[in-house]
């Protein structure tokens, strides 16, 4: 496992902020929502990260192109598995970090164009970074925001600069 990334206490505080529209209201406001947003915008791919938000996507019939999860919610508290998803992928990514493992699944199912799920050994909410880098533009990556709703990012130049800037900032020291 090869640590690329790796948050800075700085970033910590900016990344409570939502990356995205903020869509507030309960999982049935949000994915009400979310559905009239899909199908005005029609997103050329959609992404999601974290185990709710991807859960809530599913049941209301919105299937992400990919879904990363870490079987928990608020950090650490355990979700039941659901049924084994065939073809998913399970990679090593450490809270705080972005490992090179993760980078290439996230690639590897963008460019294979199916449906993939990615299963981290850690903790996927900087994945988003991730995501927003390698989508193309209109596309939309949707993570839960704790106590308040879902966030959407459309991904577009400025988002995928804003991203870069983030991850130049996170460089892993060579330790």
């Amino acid at each position: 496992m090869t640590v690329v990334y790796k948050v800075t206490p700085h970033l910590r505080t900016k990344f409570k902020e939502p990356f995205g529209a903020l869509i507030q209201g309960t999982p049935e406001e949000t994915m009400a929502k979310m559905k009239e947003l899909v199908e005005s915008e029609k997103p050329p791919n959609i992404v999601s990260i974290g185990d709710v938000v991807s859960r809530n996507l599913h049941e209301h019939n919105i299937h992400p192109q990919i879904t990363v999860i870490d079987n928990k919610f608020l950090r650490n508290k355990p979700l039941p598995e659901t049924s084994e998803v065939a073809g998913a992928v399970y990679v090593a990514n450490p809270q705080g970090t972005i490992t090179e493992e993760a980078i290439s699944a996230i690639r590897g199912a963008l460019e294979k164009g199916a449906h993939a799920h990615i299963v981290i050994d850690g903790e996927e909410d900087l994945l988003v970074l991730v995501a927003v880098l390698y989508l193309p533009d209109n596309s939309f990556v949707i993570y839960g925001q704790p106590y308040s709703g879902i966030v959407v990012v459309k991904v577009s130049a400025e988002k995928k600069a804003k991203a870069q800037q983030f991850l130049n900032e996170m460089k892993a020291s060579k330790s």
